[in-house]
């Protein structure tokens, strides 16, 4: 490397190689693998579970008293109150792999206080590495990179994810994908969304989207985005989404326009609408609106640290519902309102807000500090 690079940073490509050997020796005799399905079309193997074993081993012998979110083994490894948690997954693209499809990946992530600082995401078939450092830029290998400069959707090639589990609500997907494809000169999907997030990064593709994710596919992608100069985001283009199982990003011009298309198929207006009647949201966890909302907007997106155990309880609640999902209702189109300024400065000229900033102006307003990374 030309350049200097942080030494958490550090560790975690030395984690994601130790990683990227195993997988690469398993990648010989495909055929002897011992698979097991989690749920419907979600696989795991040993390899998955050594991989893992081996960054978590790499990350604790440096650091013992960081916290662990992994795939495979949750929070069972490493301090569970640490205001530092590197999420992991240790082979991103599963079903790719024991299929002998080249498309899988390492990805770890490092965050403090609930906002990724560090991040790695290593493809060992092509042993292309992405790092990225908050406020030092993205990298592939030693070259810095960028999203494309493309502005109109027309020219632009997008990437996308499936649904796959039982109980996933393709008519809803093959509605946004139908809006989208005709927009864009291509639709991909790869199926490794920490890979897809670093082409985003990188400007092989010009945006991205996919539904039902979960915090280690998307955490260490997310920061190569903003690194590289993009954005990420849920449907409704605001930054909450490591825990809302939406994700988008893009390069700027792409990613607005994306924005106009996907909104309403948001579940995050859905469930805070849902709320608001006195109702259960769909995913079971408590709704990001009013002053919760907007505050976890201003921690940029995530769960905050000093709140480890709501931060628990909707990780919890989001593998229950991936392990058995229930049956989603057709897509009902949300009351825009809700996200628009008109509907925000009427809410505070009627007097029903509470003076806190909206979310587009915590996200510019977060005040910094003690909750500053130190790095």
């Amino acid at each position: 490397m030309s350049q200097a690079l942080h030494p958490m940073l550090n560790i975690a490509i030395k984690a994601a190689r130790a990683a990227g050997a195993i997988i690469n020796r398993a990648s010989l005799d495909i055929e002897r693998l011992q698979v097991t399905a989690k749920s419907h079309n979600d696989f795991v193997t040993e390899v998955d579970q050594a991989a893992e074993q081996a960054i978590i081993d790499t990350i604790l012998e440096a650091y013992p008293g960081h916290g662990i979110l992994a795939e495979e083994s949750g929070r069972s490894q490493g301090a569970k109150h640490s205001e530092y948690v590197w999420i992991i997954d240790p082979l991103d693209g599963t079903t790719n792999f024991i299929h002998g499809f080249p498309v899988y990946a390492v990805s770890i992530a490092l965050a403090y206080r609930g906002q990724v600082q560090q991040a790695v995401v290593y493809d060992p078939t092509r042993n292309d590495l992405f790092y990225a450092s908050k406020g030092k830029g993205a990298y592939l290998n030693d070259r810095r990179i960028r999203v494309s400069k493309r502005t109109r959707m027309l020219e632009s090639l997008i990437g996308t994810g499936f649904p796959f589990r039982k109980g996933d609500n393709f008519q809803r997907y093959m509605k946004m994908f139908e809006e989208v494809m005709v927009q864009c000169a291509g639709l991909r999907r790869p199926g490794a969304a920490s890979l897809d997030l670093c082409y985003v990064a990188a400007g092989y593709l010009d945006g991205f989207f996919e539904t039902g994710l979960s915090p280690w596919d998307v955490a260490a992608g997310s920061l190569m985005i903003t690194e590289a100069g993009g954005l990420v985001g849920n449907f409704t283009g605001e930054p909450d989404f490591l825990y809302q199982r939406e994700i988008l990003a893009g390069s700027p011009r792409i990613y607005g326009q994306l924005v106009k298309t996907l909104a309403p198929y948001t579940r995050v207006i859905a469930e805070t609408a849902a709320a608001a009647e006195g109702e259960p949201s769909e995913s079971g966890k408590a709704p990001r609106g009013g002053r919760a909302g907007r505050d976890a907007v201003q921690a940029g997106g995530a769960v905050d640290a000093t709140d480890v155990d709501a931060h628990d309880a909707a990780l919890e609640a989001l593998k229950a519902a991936t392990a058995a999902p229930q049956p989603e209702a057709e897509p009902v189109a949300p009351k825009r309102t809700r996200i628009t300024a008109s509907a925000k400065a009427a809410e505070l000229a009627s007097g029903l807000g509470d003076g806190s900033s909206t979310p587009n102006q915590a996200s510019h307003q977060a005040p910094r500090g003690r909750d500053d990374a130190p790095f």
